[in-house]
């Protein structure tokens, strides 16, 4: 059977999409969930909707509008000082709005039919052109790139900024390295599960990994294995029922990360109870 499946070229798209949006998950979720940083990747992620709609406005490659977007969003929310009055929440809140907004009149403006969006707005793996593959695989380079290359440097910052700093290292530049790869790593997600459900693979393959490691290399590293097992196992059961395969990407990791938090919880609590009786 899974001979058959993968005898198809957009399955084996899928499968290679997965495999690189699987490295951006590691490496962005983690960097989004130990800077607090979730609230910001949801509202660029809907930011870039705007540069989506304005591609089929004007006939070029949609997901490069969404970058230019989504990067300039992040650019936004970045230079917001410290001591602003304006918090970065009420301009995630903004921005999430005015790109959305933007997107649907673009998409309303565009000669001929409305398209249908509902691959950016819920993913759809299967729908991955060997054209799109290409796109996805240069994005994933520059984020695994910098990670990288910046590794312990990133580490600190992610960590202790003062620390950092101490250390002589540039934390500004580390700053706007972190809001350079969340909007390209958000871009990749995007076509796997979706603007609205980008957060979710972003989140729960980090936090399956964070419940069993504390090493940072560990963390990304089987964040980016659970991810890859979600893709497949989601795209695979959205082929055989029809249905966006981001939301049975997003349903099959959220049931495997609240098992696996009730389940250790149950394990902790009974060794506790173990320890108090001996």
């Amino acid at each position: 059977m899974i001979d058959a499946i993968l005898s198809y070229r957009f399955m084996q798209n899928a499968l290679y999409a997965a495999l690189l949006a699987s490295v951006v998950t590691g490496i962005i979720g983690t960097i989004a969930i130990e800077k607090k940083l979730i609230s910001m990747s949801g509202g660029i992620a809907h930011a870039s909707f705007g540069g989506i709609g304005l591609g089929y406005l004007l006939g070029f490659e949609p997901i490069w509008g969404g970058l230019v977007f989504a990067v300039a969003a992040s650019g936004v929310i970045s230079r917001l000082p410290k001591n602003s009055r304006l918090k970065a929440d009420t301009m995630v809140g903004i921005l999430w709005s005015f790109g959305m907004a933007l997107g649907i009149l673009f998409i309303t403006l565009a000669p001929g039919y409305m398209p249908d969006m509902t691959s950016y707005l819920f993913g759809d793996i299967l729908s991955v052109s060997s054209g799109f593959l290409v796109y996805i695989l240069i994005f994933t380079v520059i984020v695994a790139a910098l990670f990288m290359m910046l590794f312990h440097p990133l580490v600190l910052y992610l960590f202790d900024e003062e620390y950092a700093r101490a250390r002589g290292i540039n934390v500004r530049l580390m700053e706007w390295v972190v809001y350079l790869m969340l909007p390209i790593g958000i871009i990749v997600l995007v076509k796997v599960v979706g603007i609205i459900l980008t957060i979710a693979l972003m989140t729960i393959p980090v936090s399956i990994a964070k419940l069993y490691f504390n090493s940072v290399g560990k963390v990304v590293g089987f964040s980016m294995l659970f991810s890859f097992v979600f893709c497949a196992a989601g795209l695979t059961l959205a082929y055989y029922v029809n249905i966006p395969s981001g939301v049975c990407i997003v349903i099959i990791s959220t049931v495997v990360y609240l098992l696996l938090m009730f389940t250790r919880s149950g394990i902790q609590k009974r060794r506790h109870r173990q320890k108090i009786h001996s």
